[in-house]
C-alpha cells in the first residue's frame, strides 16, 4: 500500500490475514511444491493462481491456512491439471486430472497471444491469402481470439484461437483502421497447426488513418481549460491496515485482488450505532462477455469472456498520478503469477480516493424556517485493465448512507470491420470504408449477501396502479406497490422491466428494523438489454447467465463464476 505512490510489497505482516492479497513468497512457495510434487515440468504454465477463501463460517480468529487455487497446463499437450496448494503447510491438498473435452479449455495464456500470428505467418494458405490481396505478411498483425468450441465437435478437448487480420502500414500506426476483411484462419495453439482457412471474398482495406493520438488527424490539444486542485491537507479520510483492510467512515472491508476476476471487496460492513453490521460477504464481476452481432461467416463465431478466459486482472494497469487518478490518491500494488509461475507486481494496479459528490440531502422548511445542506462524498476503488482493443475501467463506490454502487467505464478502440458500400444493418460506418460491427459488453456482479450475518431472502417489486372501483380506488388515482418472494431458482431467473420500476430486495430472514420491518438492500437493475442472440447457438449455451438481468442462487463454495470454471 502506498499514499501518492507504490512500494514493492503490500504486505510487511508475518501472519497475513485470510484475506491478505498475496505476496511475491506465497507464488513462490506454490511453485516449489508444485515443483516437487512432479507437477510443474519445463512445459507446465500456470493459467491461473488464486487465492482460496476461508469456509462460510469459518471463525474470525482461525489461524489462516493460505491456500492457492492452480490451474496448470502442458503446453507440449500432456494432461490438465486443477490443483490446491497450502502455501502456509507447504502441501498439495487437491490435483484433479482434467479431460478438457468434458470440462472446457485452461484461460488463453499470454504466450499464446503472439503464437497465432506466428503460426500462420508461415501456412501457406494464409500467405496465399495474403497475396492474393497484395499484403505483405511482415505489416499483418492477426488478433488470436477465442470463441470455445462454438459449433465443431472436432475442436472440443482442444486450445483453439480464431485469427483475424489487420494491416498495420506503419510501424507506429494502429492496424484496427485496416481491417482485412473476408479472412479468417482457425489455429491450433497446442499443436502448432492451422485447422482452416477461409479465404471468403476479397474486401478492400480500409485506407484512412486511424492514429487518434496525431494532432494532424484529430486536432491540436486543447489548451482552454483552468487547473483544477484536488487537494486533502489532511490527507484521507479513510485508513488502510494489514496491505489491505479499508475502514472509511462508517464502512468496513478488505481489499482482494484475483487475477481473473480483478477487484474483489469482502466482508464489507457498515458501522450503526458503534455495531458493525455485515452486508456482504464477498462483492466481484465474476464475468464479463462481449458477444458481436455480424452474421458475417467471418465474424459470426465472434464472442469473448474477458474474464474467464483471458482474466482481466492479469491485464491490469499500473496507474499514474496526475493522469489515471487525480486528487490525493492512495494504492496498492497487487502480485500476479505468470505463465512459468513467477510473480509479477502490477505497481499502483489498485487506486483508492475519496470524492465529493454533490449534494446528499437538502431542505429549505417554509414552516420551521430551518435550511440545511448535507453534501455527499464517496470512496472509490477502482482499476483499470487493457484486453486487447478494450480500455474497461471497474469502479466501485461507496457512499455516505450506506449505499453501494458499481460502474464500468469501456473505453480503448472499438474491433473494426470493412464497409465498402456504407453501413450495414449489422455495423455503423465510422469512417470511409470502415465499420465497427453491434456488439454488447455484458459484466456479471456475484453478490453474495449477508445482512447482520446471516440468511437473506430476495423479493422482486414492482409499481402497479390500482383498478378504478368504487371501494379501493373511487377516483382511479391508487397505485401501489407489489412484492413477489423468489422462492426457487427457478423462480428467480428474472428479467428486468423499467415500465414498472422493478427492482430486487434483499433482505434478512432473522433481523428487523426499528420499526419491526426486516433489514433490507434493495438492487436497481441498470436496464440494458440482456444478451441479443438466439437461445441455440454456443454463445448463448456459454454464457445463459447473460440471458437474464438476474439469478438468484443459494451458496455454493464451489460455485464462484457463472460460467463455470472454464468458459473456454
Amino acid at each position: 500500500m502506498s499514499h501518492g505512490e507504490s512500494t514493492t510489497d503490500p504486505l510487511t505482516s508475518d501472519a497475513p490475514s485470510p484475506y491478505a492479497l498475496q505476496t511475491p513468497e506465497e507464488i513462490r512457495v506454490v511453485r516449489e511444491v508444485l515443483e516437487e510434487a512432479g507437477f510443474f515440468p519445463e512445459t507446465a504454465r500456470m493459467a491461473y493462481l488464486g487465492l482460496v477463501e476461508p469456509a462460510r463460517g469459518t471463525p474470525a480468529d482461525a489461524p489462516a491456512d493460505r491456500r492457492f487455487r492452480v490451474f496448470l497446463l502442458d503446453v507440449a499437450g500432456g494432461p490438465a491439471r486443477d490443483v490446491v496448494v497450502s502455501a502456509t503447510h507447504r502441501t498439495v491438498e487437491k490435483a484433479v486430472e482434467l479431460d478438457t473435452s468434458e470440462t472446457g479449455e485452461l484461460p488463453v495464456l499470454e504466450e499464446e497471444f503472439e503464437m497465432v500470428e506466428q503460426i500462420l505467418s508461415t501456412d501457406e494458405r494464409w500467405l496465399a491469402a495474403l497475396e492474393r490481396r497484395g499484403l505483405p505478411v511482415e505489416k499483418v498483425r492477426v488478433a488470436p481470439l477465442s470463441a470455445g468450441v462454438f459449433e465443431y465437435p472436432e475442436e472440443k478437448g482442444r486450445r483453439m484461437l480464431r485469427g483475424l487480420a489487420f494491416l498495420r502500414k506503419e510501424e507506429n500506426k494502429p492496424a484496427w483502421a485496416h481491417p482485412i476483411d473476408g479472412l479468417v484462419a482457425y489455429v491450433d495453439v497446442t499443436n502448432h497447426a492451422v485447422d482452416q482457412v477461409l479465404d471468403i471474398e476479397l474486401v478492400p482495406v480500409p485506407e484512412e488513418d486511424g492514429d487518434y493520438t496525431d494532432p494532424e488527424l484529430t486536432g491540436p490539444t486543447r489548451t482552454t481549460q483552468k487547473p483544477i486542485e484536488i487537494t486533502q491537507p489532511e490527507g484521507p479520510s479513510f485508513t488502510v491496515t494489514g496491505g489491505n483492510h479499508v475502514e472509511w467512515e462508517k464502512w468496513s472491508l478488505d481489499v482482494g485482488f484475483d487475477i481473473r476476476e480483478g477487484l474483489v471487496l469482502h466482508n464489507i460492513s457498515f458501522e450503526d450505532k458503534g455495531e458493525k453490521r455485515r452486508i456482504l460477504d464477498r462483492a466481484a464481476i465474476a464475468e464479463m462477455m462481449v458477444p458481436y452481432g455480424d452474421p458475417s461467416p467471418v465474424r459470426s463465431w465472434q464472442n469473448y469472456f474477458d474474464t474467464g478466459e483471458y482474466l482481466v486482472g492479469q491485464w491490469a494497469n499500473s496507474l499514474e498520478l496526475g493522469c489515471d487518478c487525480l486528487g490525493d490518491i492512495t494504492y496498492l500494488s497487487p502480485v500476479v503469477v505468470t505463465g512459468r509461475g513467477e510473480p509479477r507486481e502490477i505497481t499502483n494496479g489498485v487506486c483508492m480516493h475519496e470524492e465529493d459528490w454533490s449534494i446528499l440531502s437538502k431542505h429549505t422548511d417554509l414552516w420551521s424556517g430551518v435550511a440545511y445542506t448535507r453534501r455527499n462524498r464517496r470512496l472509490v476503488i477502482s482499476f483499470f485493465t487493457t484486453v486487447g482493443n478494450y480500455d474497461y475501467g471497474f469502479y466501485w463506490y461507496l457512499y455516505l448512507d450506506g449505499t453501494i454502487e458499481f460502474e464500468a467505464k469501456a473505453t480503448g478502440v472499438v474491433f473494426t470491420s470493412a464497409l465498402p458500400n456504407g453501413s450495414t444493418d449489422f455495423a455503423s460506418e465510422i469512417a470511409p470504408g470502415l465499420g465497427a460491427p453491434f456488439h454488447q459488453h455484458l459484466f456479471s456482479a456475484r453478490l453474495d449477501f449477508a445482512l447482520d450475518g446471516g440468511p437473506c431472502r430476495v423479493e422482486e417489486e414492482d409499481a402497479v396502479g390500482v383498478p378504478l372501483s368504487s371501494d379501493v380506488s373511487p377516483r382511479g388515482n391508487a397505485f401501489t406497490r407489489k412484492r413477489t418472494v423468489l422462492a426457487t431458482e427457478k423462480e428467480a431467473m428474472r428479467d428486468a422491466d423499467a415500465a414498472v420500476g422493478r427492482t430486487w430486495v434483499v433482505s434478512s430472514a432473522e433481523h428487523t428494523n426499528r420499526l419491526g420491518h426486516p433489514v433490507a438492500y434493495k438492487l436497481h437493475p441498470e436496464g440494458g438489454p440482456t444478451m441479443l442472440a438466439s437461445e441455440d447457438p454456443s454463445i448463448h449455451r456459454r454464457a445463459t447467465f447473460a440471458t437474464k438481468a438476474l439469478w438468484v442462487t443459494p451458496y455454493e463454495e464451489a460455485e464462484r463464476y457463472p460460467t463455470g470454471d472454464f468458459p473456454n
